[in-house]
């Protein structure tokens, strides 16, 4: 059973929406904040692990409950424009972060402001974060909302994404076990 609520008007100016999915920890629930990636969602590009997290996140929420809250934040917020164009500079060496700065952007433009706020509407104050990433639950804390714990989501490596699960570990700090990353076919 799943259930999805839509949301515009925040302060972002962006629309944005969550699915509650089987039947979540009335406490805690489980939540993953989801940034929009059309290229590895809807597409199956390797060269991030946007896909696989998403489907890994539904898969589970679809077994244990949970909430999935899709973010309108593409390219962690710089847009699909811009992405495109951090890709070709990718495609001569930089990694994704220098990519983003190269391009006259921060490392990551994401603001968890709208999560925080579509949290609260959805009643959701105390929550178990599905997450490799220590900016989300800093931002989440700081906005108000309690989080009890981070559930990591899988390590989804392959020869094409390698360099860029470096760097989310290196200039990101994300909670990724390195001996996970062995380069996949």
């Amino acid at each position: 059973m799943a259930e999805m609520y839509s949301f515009s008007g925040l302060a972002d100016g962006k629309e944005h929406f969550a699915l509650k999915l089987g039947s979540p920890d009335p406490q805690h629930p489980l939540v993953r904040l989801h940034s929009e990636c059309v290229t590895g969602d809807a597409l199956g590009s390797a060269r991030c692990d946007c896909g696989p997290q998403l489907q890994e996140a539904l898969s589970l929420f679809n077994k244990e409950g949970g909430y999935l809250l899709y973010l309108r934040q593409e390219g962690r917020g710089i847009g699909l424009y811009e992405k495109l164009d951090a890709y070709r500079l990718q495609e001569q060496g930089h990694d994704t972060f220098t990519a983003n700065l190269k391009l006259g952007h921060n490392v990551d433009e994401r603001d968890y402001q709208a999560a925080a706020d579509i949290l609260n509407a959805l009643g959701l104050n105390q929550i178990m974060l599905m997450t490799n990433n220590p900016d989300k639950r800093q931002q989440l804390e700081n906005a108000g909302i309690q989080v009890h714990g981070t559930r990591p989501t899988g390590v989804f490596a392959n020869r094409h994404n390698h360099l860029y699960l470096q760097s989310k570990i290196q200039r990101a700090n994300h909670q990724i076990n390195i001996d996970e990353l062995s380069t996949k076919p």
